[in-house]
Order: C-alpha cells, then sequence, then structure tokens
C-alpha cells in the first residue's frame, strides 16, 4: 500500500525500506475483520470493540477511529 499521509493506519506499518509504501500487519488486519461486522449490526460497541482490538493486538485503538475504519468498510 503507497502512503498518502503522515498517519500511519491501523494495521498497516512503514516499510523499512522504502518510506512511501506501508506493509499490512496481518493480525491487527484480522481482529479489524472479526469486530468491524459485529460494530455495524450492532452485536458491540464501539467501546468495547476498541477493548479488543488492543488486547487482541496490543496497538491501542480509540473507539472514535474504530468508527471511521467502521464507516469505510463495505
Amino acid at each position: 500500500m503507497r502512503r498518502s499521509s503522515s498517519t500511519i493506519p491501523f494495521g498497516y506499518k512503514l516499510n523499512s525500506e522504502d518510506k512511501t509504501l506501508l506493509d499490512p500487519i496481518p493480525e491487527q488486519l484480522a481482529a479489524l475483520e472479526k469486530i468491524v461486522p459485529m460494530i455495524k449490526d450492532g452485536t458491540l460497541s464501539l467501546r468495547v470493540g476498541s477493548m479488543y482490538i488492543e488486547h487482541a493486538t496490543g496497538r491501542s485503538l480509540s473507539h472514535e477511529g474504530l468508527k471511521k475504519i467502521a464507516a469505510k468498510y463495505e
């Protein structure tokens, strides 16, 4: 993925060789794949989802950040 801003999105890290590229972090993307559908259908709240993400991946993600990610998911 090509880097388009100074902020590195959740689920990606900066490529060590080319600073214009981002490398995916599979375990973080898998956690999002699991949680976002539950948030969209109302099974989980954004706050509980963000706590699960932090527990599962070790990387914090605010409930507002999770809301923005969920809005982009199809």
